[in-house]
């Protein structure tokens, strides 16, 4: 109960907050282009579906690529700071 009491409070807040914001006329001018740019987006991949297959397949190959780099850098800076750790430990 508690849970779902939290999200739809974040909801509504969210909702209130986003609607109170579009008292402001640039606000409600970037709204407009955005939904505009993303109304364009969408019909064109719905008109050119393999063209959005194709884009999601790039951007999942840059994901991964992204957090595999990453990942060796985590997994690397870890390995730096247990290894201090241990040489502070023993002294």
């Amino acid at each position: 109960m508690g849970k779902r009491t939290l999200i739809t409070g974040i909801v509504v807040g969210a909702s209130l907050g986003g609607l109170v914001s579009l008292l402001n006329e640039d606000a409600r001018k970037y709204a407009k282009e955005l939904v505009t740019s993303s109304c364009n987006t969408l019909s064109y991949y719905a008109k050119n579906p393999s063209e959005a297959v194709s884009t999601v397949r790039d951007t999942v190959l840059t994901l991964n690529e992204t957090i595999e780099s990453n990942t060796g850098s985590a997994v690397n800076a870890l390995e730096q700071v247990e290894s201090s750790l241990n040489k502070v430990l023993k002294k």
